[in-house]
């Protein structure tokens, strides 16, 4: 007999996880459906412990740079292994903890192949054989994979993606990044920092091309003063895996073929989303380049089926996934007769993006070329961490703060930094964003001193010919 629920959520990343959680705390009887690890690929294999590598890294890289503090560290050396192995174990705890989760909020989880099997159904199979699951309401949360190069797959040995360069066998010597998204730059820094000579590769004129130019400009810059050999408006033309290493054959931007030897190549050229073999064509689900089409509310065009997270548009961010789990079970819950439940629909605008390279990333909202595509008259101010006490203490001048504001109504219109711990600032600006608060609000807002934070402040004021500190 099938088990019949609510809701079913099929994939438990941190879209799915969320999701299933906050429809529990509305009173839907929940299942979650999983193939591998509860957390997906962000708790497992993504951002966390990434984040436990490059902090390893970071320490790695202050103990090496102990003389400008005053200090001596003789003899540091770093053991890779030990530091893949803190990863995996923080990985562990997370995923224990989302287990912990689900038991809390009384969730079934159902470990196998989730498959749509019509409507209101899903069928998984498992260690335990094949069941049938029944919903009022399933939401897709598949999530997605690494994007391989098509004429060199990664074989795990030589070139890797993400998840093989997060459990290396060995550290590479000389190594080819090709792609400067987060991915590829956090793993450039992180091996950097760990010693290896590495060499990004980009086929757009600038590294990470989402953020605004200056934030590029500048983390380019900084980037090959640490030694990294930058190449933009370039392309791998071929890539072949060598018992000793990897052999590739790169275009630059002035269209020469340059040939090069490398112990190892990590492959971070984007994703592919997680919807094949999982019953969408059978129910007529709308995609776009595999993504699944949703509305702010993150419903699809079949009616009770709903998808979140990577395998819906973009930005492709884990907090994304989550607020959109939010969304859908609240959804949901209204749709169900729940009166508490009050959905919002999503804001891409609002959404901040963070990367954890050395130095920090962090951004919210429109360039400032974006701005003035769009046809807004912008007043834009910029300011820099030599400027800030806290950061001059600190040893971390390496920085600024960009704001990008209507000069009509003063609403902000985007925030760009890069700079040491940037990536826990910009939630100031994402609430301000939200709020939809206007530059007087920022003005009029006392920032404690001394802190990084002040930077913000400075921006702001910068914008309108107000600095006080340049």
């Amino acid at each position: 007999m099938a088990e019949n629920y609510d809701l079913i959520v099929l994939g438990s990343g941190p879209g799915g996880y969320v999701a299933a959680i906050r429809a529990a705390q509305l009173g839907l009887k929940t299942a979650i459906v999983e193939r591998e690890n509860l957390g997906g690929i962000c708790l497992n294999w993504g951002c966390i412990p990434t984040k436990a590598l490059l902090r390893s890294a970071e320490i790695f890289h202050y103990m090496s740079h102990a003389k400008d503090y005053g200090l001596a560290a003789a003899s540091i050396s770093a053991d890779l292994d030990a530091v893949v192995k803190r990863s995996r174990g923080v990985a562990k705890q997370l995923n224990q903890g989302v287990t912990h989760l689900m038991k809390k909020n009384k969730i079934a989880v159902h470990m196998g192949d989730g498959k749509l099997a019509g409507a209101g159904k899903v069928e998984v199979k498992g260690d335990k054989g094949s069941e049938t699951l029944t919903a009022r309401h399933i939401i897709v949360a598949t999530g997605a994979r690494a994007r391989d190069l098509p004429f060199a797959p990664a074989d795990g040995k030589r070139i890797w993606t993400y998840r093989h360069a997060m459990t290396p066998a060995e550290m590479p010597k000389k190594l080819l990044v090709i792609g400067s998204g987060a991915i590829g730059i956090e793993f450039a820094s992180f091996y950097n920092d760990m010693g290896a000579e590495v060499t990004v590769v980009e086929m757009l004129d600038r590294i990470v091309p989402v953020e605004d130019a200056d934030v590029s400009s500048f983390l380019e810059k900084s980037l090959k003063k640490q030694g990294m050999t930058i190449l933009t408006g370039a392309g791998v033309e071929e890539l072949k895996a060598t018992a000793s290493g990897v052999s590739a054959k790169i275009k630059t931007k002035d269209g020469k073929v340059q040939a090069g030897d490398y112990s190892h190549a990590i492959v971070a050229i984007g994703i592919v989303p997680n919807t094949e073999n999982i019953g969408l064509e059978a129910l007529g689900v709308k995609t776009t380049k595999g993504h699944i089409d949703t509305d702010p509310y993150c419903r699809t065009n079949v009616k009770g089926l709903w998808a979140i997270g990577d395998v819906t548009a973009p930005p492709w961010l884990a907090h994304k996934a989550s607020h959109e789990g939010v969304i859908a079970a609240e959804a949901i819950a209204k749709e169900l007769g729940n009166k508490d439940a009050h959905p919002h629909p999503m804001d891409a605008k609002n959404i901040p993006g963070c990367t954890y390279c050395h130095p920090q990333i962090a951004s919210v909202g429109l360039t400032e070329a974006k701005a003035r595509e769009a046809g807004y008259d912008v007043k834009v101010g910029n300011f820099p961490f030599i400027g800030n006490g806290k950061a001059i203490a600190l040893g971390e001048v390496e920085g600024f703060v960009k704001t990008v504001f209507d000069a009509k109504t003063g609403e902000l219109l985007g925030a760009h930094m890069v700079g040491a711990e940037v990536t826990e600032m910009i939630q100031g600006y994402t609430v301000g964003k939200t709020a939809e608060l206007v530059e007087q609000d920022f003005m009029h807002t006392v920032y404690p001193h001394p802190t990084i934070s002040e930077t913000m402040h400075e921006a702001v004021l910068g914008a309108y010919g107000r600095a006080l500190h340049i």
